[in-house]
């Protein structure tokens, strides 16, 4: 049974990202399983190509250096002659009114007299990936579950109008992991692509970076529930009360995330600085990824009268 998940190269992997999901996907998965960077998706949005790329890299790295598979890590655009074809037979299978539902299509474009059509077709884009490798489940948070839902309709209809090529998938919401908040503002998730990175810790933040930014944690009642669910979860212990000691907690908090992000960001180092090692992991994925996708593509091209 294949699962599928990404990880968009918006910003640098977050605390919140290794705790949440990157740890879970390299203790949890298997060799079936597919990680990729959603690089394509990241393009919704204005965007400056060398950031994007090297994003990208650093993304590939911190996946491999927490622990996943690497044989199950792919780069999204390096299927983008897959995809584009698949996004091309599944845009011929979506209807206008399906794309202009989505939540965050409605949420996104809000306010703003100009944005991408990217933005509205993108969850088709999404649909792709997810038949493209064979999905059979989705791990999703809540706002993404509309989006597998548009996947799951576009097989149905695929399969019922020229023939079975697709598995329709199923989408899981994970139990519920760590839900890391900023430091600076407890009410907001820890996002990589927060403009205000004073109170977000990044994987690849330097010890001494480390410490300054939990030091200066709010001490709001929320500020230290969010710092003892960090404590919590880098230790996997229950912290004990440090309600009248929040320097103290605060001094144990940053130790424990430094000993905890030591090995994946001594690892991530080590292999941007070897491009060459980097690459033939990135080949291989992506070797992997287009092996299993070409069947599934052909199929549906020569279903829907293309070859």
């Amino acid at each position: 049974m294949i699962r599928l998940s990404a990880i968009t190269p918006s910003g640098q992997p977050t605390l919140g990202n290794y705790l949440g999901a990157l740890r879970t996907w390299a203790r949890e998965g298997t060799h079936e399983d597919v990680y990729f960077i959603s690089d394509l998706h990241a393009m919704t949005s204005s965007h400056n190509p060398q950031r994007l790329r090297s994003l990208t890299r650093e993304q590939l790295a911190v996946l491999i250096a927490s622990g996943i598979d690497p044989a199950s890590v792919c780069v999204q655009s390096d299927l983008i002659r897959e995809l584009g074809a698949l996004n091309w037979v599944l845009e011929c299978t979506c209807t206008y009114g399906e794309a202009a539902r989505m939540i965050q299509f409605k949420e996104k474009s809000l306010g703003r007299e100009s944005v991408r059509l990217s933005l509205l077709t993108y969850p088709v884009l999404m649909a792709a990936d997810i038949l493209l490798q064979g999905t059979a489940e989705v791990p999703v948070g809540e706002d993404q579950l509309q989006h597998v839902e548009l996947a799951r309709a576009l097989a149905r209809r695929f399969n019922h109008a020229y023939g079975d090529a697709f598995i329709v998938p199923t989408a899981v919401v994970p139990k519920v992991g760590a839900r890391i908040k900023d430091l600076s503002d407890p009410a907001r998730k820890m996002d990589k692509s927060a403009q205000n990175s004073a109170g977000v810790v990044f994987v690849l933040d330097a010890p001494d970076l480390v410490r300054r930014k939990v030091r200066r944690a709010v001490s709001s009642t929320d500020g230290i529930a969010n710092l003892t669910e960090i404590l919590s979860s880098c230790t996997g212990k229950e912290p004990e009360d440090y309600t009248s000691r929040f320097s103290d907690l605060k001094d144990v908090v940053a130790e424990a995330v430094i000993e905890e992000l030591k090995p994946v960001r001594d690892r991530t180092l080590e292999l941007l600085a070897d491009p060459a090692e980097l690459d033939r992991i990135r080949e291989a994925g992506a070797e992997r990824a287009r092996d299993r996708a070409q069947h599934r593509l052909n199929a549906a091209l020569r279903l829907s009268g293309l070859s």
